[in-house]
């Protein structure tokens, strides 16, 4: 008898352990869990600051682009002989850009 009551005493003690490693893993699970969670927040948060200054550099581009064109038109202005060629060409396109526009204000 004793053999047996030794037998369901290793098990009880087995089982307890394992409850008790069972619990210190899910414990370790959860704090790695907070600590991704945590770190997730923090790289959108980043993310979500990179995009808009990537937003805001595509806009100072554009505006850019656009105050070198007008630049670039105006010297064409002031041009000689060959110049003049890309200075109709310019302005022939900024008709059509016009035209387009008031195409679609008609609308």
């Amino acid at each position: 008898m004793l053999t047996l009551c030794g037998i369901f005493v290793n098990m009880a003690n087995e089982n307890i352990e394992i409850v008790h490693n069972l619990q210190y893993k899910i414990s370790q699970l959860v704090e790695r869990y907070g600590s991704v969670k945590s770190d997730n927040r923090l790289l959108k948060k980043q993310n979500d600051q990179l995009a808009a200054e990537l937003e805001k550099s595509h806009r100072e581009m554009a505006n850019l682009q656009e105050k070198y064109n007008t630049l670039k038109f105006s010297k064409t202005m002031e041009a000689s002989g060959g110049d003049v060629h890309f200075a109709k060409i310019r302005i022939n396109q900024i008709v059509r850009e016009i035209d387009k526009c008031i195409a679609l204000l008609n609308k």
